[in-house]
């Protein structure tokens, strides 16, 4: 497999694909305050493999997700209260090592499309549920260890922890706060993981920087017209958007069941 930045050069449409991409993905971090990675793994998997997608996703993750991480004034209180949830993390990314990799990623592409579609679903529902504090002991290492191995097989770290995080009951500036932390921690975790296997190397940093830039742009023009958009219409239209992308991706299925008669 070539290098991404390699790909970048030789293909001009693949360039104006992933800038595309990155401006719609950092639109909707925007909006609602999260969803960078999933709208981004997720379109770019139509015209390259998962890796090369999560490869380019790394920078424009970290510096959203830093500033994200800053808001506020909470995070050593977070940072102690979750620390089993983001150890967790660590854990299962490492040790998912080489999932995105296998078969050249087309299993990868079906996990990420029903992660998508049981997210998407979840939103829609409103689902709602709640975590009693007793619990968390038992389950945030578990909801971690869980999101990792999603992380290390897709590259999309949503699932299961922010339906967990929103059932801690935090208020609403500790639960971006703490998103934020989750979605950092996760970007580092895949980056170590990418950067053992080969994927995210020099070339590829510059690549992911290239895309930074239109992350910024649709992340500030978000920002913008969350003032003047119903929130709950914006969500609903998202999430339908996730569920239709969801079932394409997890089409392949159908591919590699084929392949294996």
């Amino acid at each position: 497999m070539p290098s991404l930045l390699s790909l970048v050069e030789m293909n001009a449409a693949t360039l104006a694909v992933s800038l595309a991409v990155f401006l719609l993905a950092g639109f909707v971090k925007g909006v609602i305050g999260l969803g960078l990675p999933t709208v981004a793994i997720g379109l770019l998997s139509l015209v390259m493999s998962p890796v090369q997608a999560a490869a380019l996703l790394i920078l424009p993750s970290m510096v959203t997700n830093g500033w994200q991480l800053a808001t506020g004034g909470a995070l050593l209180m977070l940072a102690k209260r979750l620390w089993t949830l983001l150890a967790g993390v660590v854990i299962g990314t490492l040790a998912g090592a080489g999932f995105m990799r296998a078969d050249g990623g087309r299993h990868a592409i079906v996990v990420l499309g029903v992660a998508l579609m049981l997210y998407a679903l979840a939103g829609l529902a409103a689902w709602t549920p709640t975590v009693p504090s007793r619990h968390e002991r038992w389950w945030s290492p578990l909801i971690g260890l869980l999101t990792g191995l999603v992380t290390a097989a897709t590259g999309v770290f949503v699932i299961p922890v922010v339906p967990y995080l929103q059932a801690l009951g935090l208020p609403r500036d500790q639960l971006i706060q703490a998103l934020g932390l989750s979605f950092t921690v996760s970007t580092l975790a895949l980056a170590v993981n990418l950067g053992q296997g080969g994927a995210f190397s020099a070339g590829v940093g510059w690549a992911s920087l290239m895309v930074l830039l239109p992350a910024l742009l649709g992340m500030a023009i978000g920002s913008r017209v969350r003032a003047r958009v119903r929130a709950a219409t914006f969500r609903r239209c998202f999430f339908i958007g996730l569920l239709l992308l969801g079932l394409h991706l997890a089409w392949h299925l159908l591919d590699l069941l084929e392949a294996t008669r």
